[in-house]
């Protein structure tokens, strides 16, 4: 789990997962591609990056949804792109959660939840994201964020760190979640801490990371490289994770 490979190597430090390699769940009321193993797709060779384990692009039909299931041990943040999603658990939290919310839920030693879609006539559009925490046997917890739109407009935004700093919500491990949305032409530069990694992830549009073209749903694992620059070559929304 501490690397993953691909057939796409794009250029030095930087490995490309292309989205159409990814694998994929449909059923009648969801479309799931998952960058990593997940469920019935299994594939030893991309388990996950660092301490970044899941990362599944989820379309659900109206007013369908995932039922009340168990989690342990994981840290789990939902960010959607399009619609609205409702959430419920076993400690009691509600919520609607939708394009500028960022959800954390913190599974520790064990909680249950139900995801739905909110709207009875339009499908909703999010990334399911898992990390790994820093230790077993947390104390489950749950966490909601809005932020505005020009926050994340042409800036890299922190949604999600582990001391919680600047309105993010709190993740129990070493790792900063970052968003941007550009437009055509606009860049975002990023400056990674000697010996740390990053993933990249396009939710929508298409970008150049170092020069490496990158299209939604594709991610890329870098490792060995300090400064990313990451270029819209159409109207974009990128997420960064900074690993250890």
């Amino acid at each position: 789990m501490a690397g993953m490979r691909s057939s796409t190597m794009q250029a030095q430090g930087i490995t490309v997962r292309p989205s159409r390699e990814r694998g994929h769940t449909r059923l009648g009321w969801l479309e799931s591609a998952h960058t990593f193993s997940f469920n019935n797709y299994l594939d030893p060779q991309h388990m996950g990056f660092r301490q970044l384990r899941v990362i599944n692009d989820d379309w659900v039909e109206p007013g369908e949804g995932f039922g009340m299931h168990a989690h342990r041990d994981m840290e789990i943040i939902t960010y959607v792109l399009e619609g609205a999603l409702e959430h419920r658990d076993s400690a009691g939290h509600g919520s609607v959660i939708r394009p500028g919310d960022v959800q954390r839920m913190s599974a520790g030693t064990g909680i249950s939840h139900s995801e739905y879609n909110h709207s009875p006539t339009a499908p909703v559009h999010l990334l399911q994201i898992w990390i790994l925490p820093a230790q077993r046997g947390l104390t489950p917890g749950y966490e909601q964020r809005s932020f505005a739109p020009e926050a994340l407009q042409g800036q890299w935004a922190v949604i999600a760190n582990r001391e919680g700093r600047g309105g993010a919500v709190t993740v129990h491990q070493d790792v900063d979640l970052l968003v941007t949305r550009l437009d055509p032409g606009a860049r975002a530069a990023y400056h990674l801490r000697s010996g740390r990694h990053a993933w990249v992830q396009v939710a929508r549009g298409g970008v150049l990371l170092n020069e490496v073209a990158l299209h939604a749903g594709d991610g890329a694992a870098v490792s060995g490289i300090t400064t990313l620059e990451v270029v819209a070559s159409e109207p974009a929304e990128v997420l960064l994770f900074d690993l250890a």
